[in-house]
């Protein structure tokens, strides 16, 4: 063999040592619990066939302290590199649990920051898989500073370019940052977990017992505390929605989301719709059939899906387009806005429109959930959020009303007034400050009172308000709604009026920021 050979095959054994990660015994441990990858492995799940290119293979670590110099630990306990997903460039990283338990130093958080900084400047999507036992505790601040280079460049690509984590492991303390800078959350059930404080810490604090799962399991963020947007069945399952969700997402700011063929007919219509609104406006329905009645294929990927049911957020396509679509639920609390349901809304739409992702209201509101909680935890600010949200976005907004939709929820949900391009309503649509019975008791409070008989009286002058304001026309008449559809039509319509507005641009003042109330 010549030099050159005797080089190829130096190389080659370098890989073949670390491709091994953190050791036979250490992979086998791994892969133990059901539906759990190594890092390498859920690198190839994510990406196309034969497109990843590793960064930094043989990066090492540089810390001498505790006897660290004798310890090898392979491409310093995270993967990360490049490739194509569904034909398109991302840049991600994988942290290897094998590897010293993918635990975070000094080269482990350059590397990281270096495919960060390099998907920014080529304008694609990064992707983090976290799985890591933390902060490297034998590098001391050199680790801390790694996680402040992190949630740095988390900050600066955000709006930029889409950042997506997935939780595969353990990620506790200041790990946790980082995910929740980025803009979706996907968490493993049974596998993941996230945290600030561990179970033994809040044992020793306070005396409460609980545990990995109940105090950051992924249904908990889920369900609870709204940190994680989607609860996956194993690693595969996370890995192959991270890529649906892609494929909704443009690769920056820049750019306009992808335009698919999905071959759904612009121009079909649903009779079924025509009677989907009960009888009794005290009466529920599911919010989701209208979606799936209009989009194409009636197919929609919907984030936080357990979180604040009372309000729906998703993208789905109509005619190839993709568009964000946010959606009272008439079939919890009656659809309110509450403060969860505000926060989630807000978080949705602020994306869509750093995205370029157009964006449909669907309202049925009968206003905010009352209550002294409500009001203490603060609906006055979180309610504003949506306001603020809906007028700051700039992307094509339409409105449907298909019901209820009352008071200051009625601007909430996008009104003329806080910018929809176009505004569309069902003849069964009711548009009002409140409903009518709340209404007629305020108005005509002495009239009733006084009448021989209240009850009629009251009947009657609720009867009167319904005939005024309990239908879309009086809206209609001020030029608040462009339009009352027969609800049959509602998806080439808006198809119609999506396409209009495709072109749309509206500038806002010069500044450096507004100052969302938070």
């Amino acid at each position: 063999m010549g030099v050159v050979a005797d080089q190829i095959q130096e190389l080659k054994d370098r890989e073949e040592k670390i491709l091994q990660m953190g050791g036979e015994k250490a992979v086998e441990k791994q892969k133990s619990k059901p539906g759990k990858m190594t890092a390498r492995e859920r690198m190839d799940c994510l990406f196309d066939p034969e497109t990843f290119r590793e960064i930094d293979m043989f990066v090492t670590h540089r810390c001498v302290n505790f006897g660290m110099e004798k310890v090898e630990i392979p491409s310093d306990g995270v993967v990360t590199g490049h490739g194509l997903v569904n034909g398109r460039h991302i840049f991600a990283y994988a942290q290897d649990f094998t590897a010293r338990a993918g635990s975070l130093g000094e080269m482990h958080a350059k590397k990281i920051c270096k495919v960060m900084d390099m998907a920014l400047k080529a304008g694609v999507p990064c992707v983090g898989l976290n799985d890591s036992g933390g902060a490297r505790i034998q590098e001391g601040v050199d680790a801390l500073s790694g996680y402040g280079q992190i949630f740095y460049r988390n900050s600066i690509a955000s709006g930029a370019i889409p950042q997506i984590s997935a939780i595969m492991g353990p990620t506790a303390g200041g790990a946790v940052y980082s995910p929740a800078m980025t803009d979706f959350i996907f968490m493993v059930k049974d596998t993941s977990y996230m945290f600030i404080t561990g179970p033994e810490v809040i044992k020793s604090v306070t005396g409460e017992e609980i545990t990995f799962e109940d105090l950051g399991g992924a249904m908990t963020h889920n369900e609870k505390s709204g940190v994680a947007h989607f609860a996956c069945e194993n690693d595969e399952d996370t890995l192959n929605q991270i890529k649906t969700l892609l494929g909704y997402l443009p690769s920056n700011n820049m750019e306009e989301p992808p335009v698919v063929n999905t071959g759904d007919d612009p121009k079909r219509t649903d009779p079924a719709l025509d009677e989907i609104i009960p009888d009794s406006p005290n009466q529920s329905y599911d919010v989701k059939d209208i979606i799936s009645s209009i989009v194409d294929n009636g197919e929609f990927f919907e984030p936080h899906e357990h979180y604040a049911k009372n309000i729906i957020v998703c993208f789905a396509r109509m005619n190839g387009r993709t568009i964000g679509i946010i959606a009272n639920q008439p079939n919890v609390l009656a659809g309110c806005l509450d403060m969860d349901a505000s926060d989630k809304a807000t978080r949705f739409i602020r994306f869509c429109d750093a995205f370029n992702i157009p964006m449909l209201t669907i309202a049925d509101v009968p206003g905010y959930l009352p209550g002294s909680q409500q009001e203490w935890g603060g609906i006055i600010r979180h309610g504003a959020k949506l306001l603020w949200c809906y007028s700051e976005a700039t992307v094509p907004k339409l409105l449907l009303v298909t019901r209820k939709d009352y008071g200051g929820s009625y601007l909430a949900m996008c009104s003329k007034d806080l910018g929809a391009d176009m505004a569309i309503a069902w003849p069964s649509a009711q548009i009002a400050v409140m409903g009518a019975a709340g209404a007629a008791n305020i108005i005509h409070r002495k009239e009733i009172k006084s009448a021989d008989d209240p009850v009629e009286k009251r009947k009657e002058k609720i009867e009167e308000y319904d005939d005024l304001f309990s239908n879309p026309y009086c809206a209609a008449s001020r030029g608040y709604i462009d339009a009352v559809i027969i609800p049959s039509e509602t998806r080439p319509r808006l198809i119609e009026a999506l396409e209009v507005m495709c072109s749309k641009r509206e500038l806002r003042p010069p500044k450096k920021h507004g100052n969302i109330p938070m």
